[in-house]
């Protein structure tokens, strides 16, 4: 892909690292940055190299969401405010369904389409004071990027309602309280825990990592006979595989394995 404007894209090992590059208006989204995302999304899943991705934001905030000055000057016409639109859902189907695990770290605020962002993600990381927030109903409009469903399966009906009826802000240790986190640092150890964490992940079997991912956000609405024969099918998949035999053999040699991705 072409140099983006709007992101950093750093390689740590096996780790892509996409960071929001917006500083000046606090990593608010425009359009070019939907599209450089989706970008690098499909670049990290081409590359075998390749096995976890994090987010993050550079600056004070993760992502404030919406850039509402660039909004307010653009005299959008109706299908263009669509397109818009369909761009932020785009962007948080891809995370849902990549492949790879996807960490957010949460650094500052992370509000509206950064926040939708953050819950698209199989993991978020924050720091301690960073605040995290769905103020959409206050601004006159709604949420989206599937939030609707996957915020009542981190933290509860009621709960969600709450967060998404009154747009509260919540802080990294009360995230982490209601499991919309999985964890809140000190803000000079976020990047360290996120990267620990995929690079954890980016140790797995990665055939059967993606398989796990799609089995766990489907889940929810799956019928039990169903989930239970994709499971099944699942594991037959796994088991043709070369990281299967590798998995065997580690187990039998006692050692790390070394999975390939085949």
């Amino acid at each position: 892909m072409q140099r983006p404007e709007t992101l950093i894209i750093e390689r740590q090992a096996a780790v892509m690292v996409i960071r929001f590059n917006r500083p000046h208006r606090l990593n608010a989204v425009v359009e070019p940055l939907y599209r450089e995302l989706l970008a690098a999304l499909d670049e990290a899943e081409r590359d075998p190299e390749v096995r976890a991705v994090v987010l993050s934001g550079e600056g004070r905030a993760f992502c404030v969401g919406a850039d509402m000055k660039e909004h307010g000057a653009a005299g959008r016409t109706l299908h263009q405010r669509r397109e818009y639109l369909q761009l932020g859902n785009d962007v948080c189907e891809a995370i849902l369904r990549s492949p790879l695990p996807v960490v957010a770290a949460v650094n500052g605020y992370a509000l509206g389409a950064g926040a939708e962002m953050a819950v698209a993600c199989d993991f978020i990381v924050m720091s301690e004071a960073a605040q995290i927030g769905f103020p959409e109903v206050g601004i006159g409009t709604c949420v989206g990027g599937g939030v609707s469903q996957l915020l009542p399966q981190l933290v509860g009906l009621g709960q969600a309602r709450r967060l998404l009826y009154t747009g509260v802000r919540i802080d990294g240790v009360e995230a982490a309280r209601l499991g919309l986190a999985s964890q809140a640092v000190p803000a000079e150890a976020l990047m360290d825990a996120a990267l620990g964490l995929a690079e954890t992940l980016s140790r797995q079997a990665p055939i059967s990592l993606a398989m796990l991912k799609r089995l766990v956000n489907q889940g929810s609405h799956e019928s039990l006979e169903s989930q239970l024969q994709q499971e099944l099918d699942a594991v037959f998949r796994c088991s043709t595989t070369a990281d299967w035999q590798e998995g065997v053999d580690a187990f039998a040699e006692k050692r790390s394995p070394n999975f390939q991705g085949c």
